[in-house]
């Protein structure tokens, strides 16, 4: 019995995301300097940054 092939390869880890994690999100708009720590606490809502490796 062979595995199918959407199971894919074991190193996942090389793989691009083109979708950040809302953490993810957050760093990148405080290294663009557009978060601030005491205002924004929204969870949905939050503004489109580019994705960085």
């Amino acid at each position: 019995m062979s595995r199918h092939p959407s199971y894919g390869k074991s190193n996942k880890e090389g793989k691009k995301r083109n979708v950040l994690k809302r953490f993810e999100r957050i760093d990148v708009l405080r290294k663009m300097g557009r978060w601030k720590e005491g205002e924004n606490k929204k969870v949905t809502g939050l503004p489109k940054t580019p994705t960085m490796q």
